[in-house]
């Protein structure tokens, strides 16, 4: 009987699909992984995963230790639970692992990953890190905006002094003060834009606000798509619905931005650039750049740019003052190298903070315990290479718990403990070379915009322990304060803080 046709090609392509297969199963058993829980099928690990994924992997970490391998879904996954691995992650290998995952978070909330955080690695992302480096967040660049940061800081003191010791949700006074700094900033102007047809708003302040904190979470959240790709068309969490119609509001607002700008520009010879998104659209014109900077390149950086000077600082302060409520103590001790350093007839500026070391370690002991970004960004392995013996594949997540980082017993005495006094004369700094304190992470993916995270932080810090005592509301005891967080890209607190303020300077100096 003659064989037919097709049963050669048949059999070669079985033989070959087993090959590979074989190899593929080969090659598996010949590396050597980083240990870590087995994980299930389809799902991998995350059944391991609650709801604040930071405390999951830092609960893994005790058990597995500082370099450890998971499967989220169809991905393999390590995380980096120490100063060691930090080094190695963001230093040593930093080229390595300095490529970003492709999440659902990226693709409709950042302009398909047009924006800086999101970007994948290559010409893109260098010229947008050049771009913020040396035009966006220059040393110059930020002195020349310095008024607008102290104005907006004698505007926020004036209306919490206006609360005649009523209760203030502080998280919504420090979110004000953190979006009107930025938005003039950025944008020329506070956030809220008027439609030139009518006197209804693009945005009202509150939609403003709701919006950065969705986007902040919408970047945070474990989207199973990410993780289980054939589940993405499903959206079965909502979130990617989510993240289209936020994306639709920024982007309505984002357009009205660069529309008055390009008007504004059109109207005047030899413009001179008077804010960030003016920066961002002379840059636009030049053609020397390596990669054209489209519209949506724009929008994308405008938006990172709003909501990143935006949240870590609000967030950063909440904590700060959340924790002295808890220790009266260090109340006491930081007003009083206050009235020392600077006296009670002028405020805090920021050139003083140097001289007020105190406050200084009070700022960097709220991010060692309480890092807006608690395991960073999520980077992806770029190439196939090692760590500490270990084998990582090319395409391998890769996420660095900072919050872990910031309770090592071998690092930090009682770590869970509020103890600024641990900073004072420790040469430990947050500009991504001490790897014990990474609140804005290191290496290439840095964030670019950390020195005006840290002058808002420390300025409205040091202003706010100036000028008012601070007391809980009604009959509350600092015991019933709720010092629990919710997950996203940044961790704030679960329940806001409401505070009483206390003016404790002369009442003129309120008026200044």
């Amino acid at each position: 009987m003659e064989t037919p046709n097709w049963v050669p090609y048949a059999t070669a392509w079985l033989a070959t699909i087993a090959l590979i297969i074989l190899s593929r199963r080969l090659r598996r058993r010949k590396l050597n992984l980083p240990p870590g829980p087995k994980p299930w099928p389809i799902i991998g690990n995350l059944n391991l995963i609650g709801p604040l994924p930071h405390r999951s992997l830092h609960a893994l970490s005790q058990k597995y230790g500082p370099i450890m391998q998971l499967k989220f879904g169809s991905f393999p996954l390590i995380v980096g639970s120490s100063v060691e691995m930090a080094k190695i992650i963001l230093k040593t290998q930093d080229v390595t692992f300095c490529g970003r995952p492709k999440f659902a978070a990226g693709k409709y909330t950042t302009y398909d990953y047009s924006d800086i955080t999101w970007s994948q690695y290559g010409p893109y992302w260098r010229q947008a890190r050049k771009m913020c480096v040396v035009e966006l967040f220059s040393a110059k660049r930020l002195e020349s905006y310095e008024y607008i940061r102290k104005e907006e800081l004698r505007s926020f003191l004036k209306n919490i002094f206006s609360s005649n010791n009523n209760p203030i949700n502080l998280k919504d006074q420090l979110s004000d003060l953190s979006l009107n700094v930025i938005s003039r900033m950025v944008l020329g102007k506070k956030y809220t834009v008027k439609s030139e047809s009518s006197e209804t708003e693009i945005v009202s302040p509150d939609e403003f606000k709701e919006m950065i904190d969705e986007l902040f979470l919408l970047n945070g959240v474990l989207d199973i798509g990410d993780s289980i790709p054939w589940l993405a068309c499903l959206d079965l969490q909502g979130y990617i619905k989510r993240m289209k119609a936020l994306s639709k509001r920024f982007d309505r607002f984002l357009e009205h931005v660069l529309d008055e700008h390009d008007e504004r520009r059109k109207k005047v010879d030899n413009f001179v650039a008077k804010d960030m998104v003016d920066i961002l659209l002379q840059l636009a014109d030049d053609p020397n750049l390596e990669v054209k900077l489209e519209r949506i390149g724009i929008k994308g950086f405008t938006q990172d740019l709003i909501a990143g000077g935006t949240e870590s600082s609000a967030v950063t302060v909440e904590w700060a003052i959340s924790e002295l409520l808890k220790k009266p103590e260090l109340f006491k001790t930081a007003t009083e190298e206050l009235d020392r350093v600077i006296g009670k007839e002028r405020w805090v500026e920021e050139k003083d903070i140097v001289n007020l070391p105190f406050i200084d370690a009070i700022a960097k002991e709220t991010m060692r315990l309480h890092p807006v970004a608690p395991m960073l960004v999520p980077r992806q392995c770029r190439e196939d290479t090692k760590i500490s013996g270990y084998d990582v594949p090319e395409g391998t997540r890769v996420l660095v718990n900072v919050w872990t980082i910031g309770r090592d017993p071998t690092i930090w005495d009682n770590p869970d403990e509020f103890c600024p006094d641990r900073f004072i004369g420790k040469d430990i700094d947050v500009k991504g070379c001490d790897f014990e304190l990474l609140p804005f992470g290191a290496g290439r993916r840095m964030c670019p915009g950390y020195p005006l995270g840290m002058k808002v932080i420390q300025v409205s810090l040091a202003n706010l322990l100036q000028g008012f005592n601070w007391n809980l509301p009604g009959d509350m005891k600092k015991e019933d304060l709720n010092m629990d967080e919710i997950f996203g890209l940044s961790t704030p607190k679960e329940k806001p803080l409401v505070v009483v303020a206390q003016p404790r300077l002369p009442s003129h100096v309120y008026s200044l």
